[in-house]
């Protein structure tokens, strides 16, 4: 068991991963493995299960008549991203600064949430 309890441990595609995100868009991915594999990590990406959506029931009208429901909307296709060292720990890597964009500059927390483009070291983030 991890002693940080937000470090989860999966088997992805047969490999035990430490995950990185679940529930990931196919942009998210992509900037996700561009990102590590850059920094040396192997990356493991599956797709996440659909969620479970309780079946709405029938209504009936005053008049007597029943109602199906229309069907939900379909989930969006959401992925699983995993890294095969068990070590990692995202929140800890990006705190620590152990990460580095594909520019050389330290990956920031801003950047890892895709808020900035380019990771700004030179500036506190208190003062931005």
């Amino acid at each position: 068991m991890a002693l940080n309890p937000n470090h989860a441990f999966e088997e992805l595609e047969g490999t035990k991963c430490s995950i990185v995100e679940k529930n990931c868009s196919p942009d998210r991915v992509s900037f996700l493995k561009t990102l590590l594999e850059f920094n040396k990590f192997t990356v493991v990406v599956v797709k996440s299960p659909p969620p479970k959506v309780a079946a709405a029931k029938p209504v009936t009208n005053p008049d007597g008549t029943v109602t199906e429901p229309p069907p939900p909307p379909p989930a969006p296709e959401t992925f699983t991203v995993g890294v095969t060292d068990l070590s990692f720990d995202p929140i800890t890597a990006v705190f620590n600064r152990q990460l580095k964009t594909p520019q050389g500059d330290l990956v920031t927390s801003a950047y890892w949430k895709e808020r900035e483009t380019k990771a700004d070291n030179e500036v506190w983030y208190w003062k931005k």
